[in-house]
């Protein structure tokens, strides 16, 4: 009996984590969503859910995949291109069996890109999806999980005043992941930021759209911005009927962000 209840505790658990976001912060803040523009939601959706274990769910009329610390959402809309171009890269996973997701995949009939070493002396791989987004795999095999989100990553000539500025507006401190020292964390993800010698371009209307933070207090967070002289170009903004409030900026480099309170709920 006692073997029996701290199974189904365990499973309680498991399944609680794989539902949550992570815990915010002391400034209230954890990491939320990517927003994805794709040409046909129904392939991403079988991706995501097929080969990375996510989990459907809806958040009002839109359809999105859920992981721990993480929820990617989709417009259906063609992108203007792919994420290599632009300041926001790729995004990565931590997975545990890296192999077993690399057999699969290309059982499938997708190709796998370059399987390295990474900055955490870790086996990591990139793939490329449909439409352009790229993604980062690394494992780790102490994970509870199959996949869990781990890390966003910035590519621009900018990128330590670009760092500079996400310390300062969302009172961060910068943190090495391994070798890359130009990093910093909130909960739920690692936001790494590398040199381009080439511009990359803004995000808007691109294979990675934008990315969100979830907040507490988001209305008192948004006039602390202000007061910062942070620019919104949508306000906060209360969406009774999803239960979300919402506001939009975008960073110097110029990926688009989305602020919300109550994603979480999802």
């Amino acid at each position: 009996m006692k073997t029996l209840l701290s199974a189904l505790m365990f499973t309680l658990c498991s399944q609680m984590v794989h539902a949550q976001l992570a815990t915010p912060n002391s400034s209230g803040i954890t990491y939320g969503q990517l927003h994805l523009n794709v040409s046909n939601i129904e392939q991403h959706i079988d991706i995501w859910t097929e080969h990375f274990g996510g989990e459907e769910i809806s958040i009002g009329h839109e359809r999105a995949v859920k992981f721990p610390n993480l929820i990617v959402m989709f417009a259906e809309q063609i992108p203007t291109m792919g994420s290599r171009e632009t300041v926001m890269d790729h995004f990565g996973f931590k997975v545990r069996d890296i192999q077993r997701f690399i057999d699969k995949w290309e059982a499938a009939g997708f190709e796998m890109g370059r399987v390295f070493i990474g900055a955490e002396s870790q086996t990591n791989a990139y793939v490329t999806l449909p439409d352009g987004v790229y993604v980062e795999l690394q494992e780790d095999q102490s994970l509870h999980e199959e996949f869990t989100g781990y890390h966003i990553h910035y590519f621009t000539p900018d990128y330590e005043s670009l760092l500079d500025w996400y310390v300062e507006v969302f009172e961060l401190e910068i943190r090495p992941r391994g070798s890359i020292a130009t990093t910093t964390n909130v909960p739920g993800t690692n936001l790494s930021f590398g040199n381009s010698t080439d511009p990359r371009e803004h995000t808007i209307g691109t294979a990675i759209d934008h990315i969100g933070f979830e907040v507490e207090n988001l209305k008192d967070f948004c006039l602390k911005l202000q007061a910062k002289g942070v620019q919104f170009e949508a306000p906060y903004h209360e969406n009774e009927a999803l239960g979300i409030a919402t506001a939009f900026l975008t960073d110097p480099g110029g990926v688009r962000i989305e602020l919300t309170e109550g994603l979480d709920a999802y």
